[in-house]
Parts: C-alpha cells; structure tokens; sequence
C-alpha cells in the first residue's frame, strides 16, 4: 500500500513541476498481455492520466504495435484503457504498428505538432528525448517513477551511448521501417489488419 502512496505522491509533485502547454502527451509502447496493459504501461498510463487531468495538453497519443501471435497492440489497449477512465475517443490517438521506441515516434511524428510530453519509464526518458530530438521533435519528458533494476538502466545507458556516436537506432527484426499511412488513428477509426 505505501508503494502505491509513493507513487500517486511521486506522480503529483512531477506534475507539479511540468509546465503545460502541451499539444500531446505522448505515452510510448509497453507490453500488454492479452488486452491488458502490462504493469509498465499501466503505469505509464496513470501517469499520462493524472497529467491530462491536470490540463497539461488536451490529447493523448499511445504507442506500440503488436508483437507477433498477439491479439492486440500497445496502443490499441492503451487507448482503450484512458477511455475505461474517461479520456474522450476524440482525445486520444493511437499508433498500432511500431516494434520500438524509435518507431513510437517516427509512427506519431506526422500527427504530432508542437510541443509533446513524452511520458515513459525513469530510464528509458533520457534515450526517449534523444530520439524525439532526432526526429525533429519538440518534446520534453516526464520520468514515470518505479522501482527499476540496475540492468535497464544500464542498457538504456548504452543504447543511449550508441545514438550518441552517430549510429543508426537500433532495428527490430523488421530492420528500420517507415511509418505506414495508417499507423495512427483515433480508438473509433482503428486500422485494419495485423
């Protein structure tokens, strides 16, 4: 129960400290197992939550694909849960094919205009930033508080070392795709296919 408490407190003085104006927040892809988010898109969904109520931006964007044999994706049930809680249909956009983070906002960048909050785990914000800015992107981000293991945030360390030296974002095992024209949709207009 306290860990619940620290993160609602944890939550409510990051926002605090956001500032507002934003066009979109943006809620990057985490699993989700058979149409439920997973713990860390849960989180990261309540995150999104408190600051949309706070009036931080007025939509929301969630991102992630399907991984392979699943019946759902990322977005698909990230949208469908902030509506579960009352975020409006025509609030919230989602992107249903990227396999990564860079994919995330490559698939989103041509809905997006102004400026983003990008919110995502405490390790992953940094790697997150750098990409939004590679793209083009103004965004700032919000840290989801947790308690993460030492291995992810060294990995996301090194990932971030590796756009540092130039090279390309890491491939998925589709290699670096581009966005389909239908990768981003509103919850009533979802797109078809796998």
């Amino acid at each position: 129960m306290g860990g619940v408490r620290g993160l609602a407190l944890a939550l409510f003085l990051s926002a605090a400290f956001a500032q507002g104006g934003y066009a979109f927040l943006v809620v990057l892809g985490a699993a989700q197992y058979g149409g439920r988010p997973s713990p860390a898109l849960e989180r990261r969904l309540e995150a999104a939550l408190v600051l949309y109520r706070q009036g931080l931006a007025p939509r929301i964007a969630v991102a992630g694909g399907r991984s392979p044999g699943d019946r759902f994706s990322e977005g698909e049930v990230g949208c469908r849960y902030l509506e579960a809680k009352g975020v409006p249909k025509e609030a919230l956009l989602c992107e249903t094919r990227s396999q990564n983070t860079y994919e995330n906002l490559l698939f989103l960048k041509p809905h997006l205009r102004g400026k983003v909050l990008l919110v995502t785990d405490a390790p992953h914000l940094p790697r997150a930033l750098l990409l939004a800015r590679l793209l083009g992107l103004q965004a700032e981000g919000h840290p989801v508080p947790g308690a993460y293991p030492l291995g992810y945030w060294a990995r996301e360390a090194l990932y971030r070392l590796w756009l540092y030296l130039g090279l390309k974002p890491l491939p998925t095992r589709h290699g670096l795709r581009s966005p389909p024209p239908d990768a981003a949709q509103s919850p009533g207009n979802p797109p078809g296919g796998p």
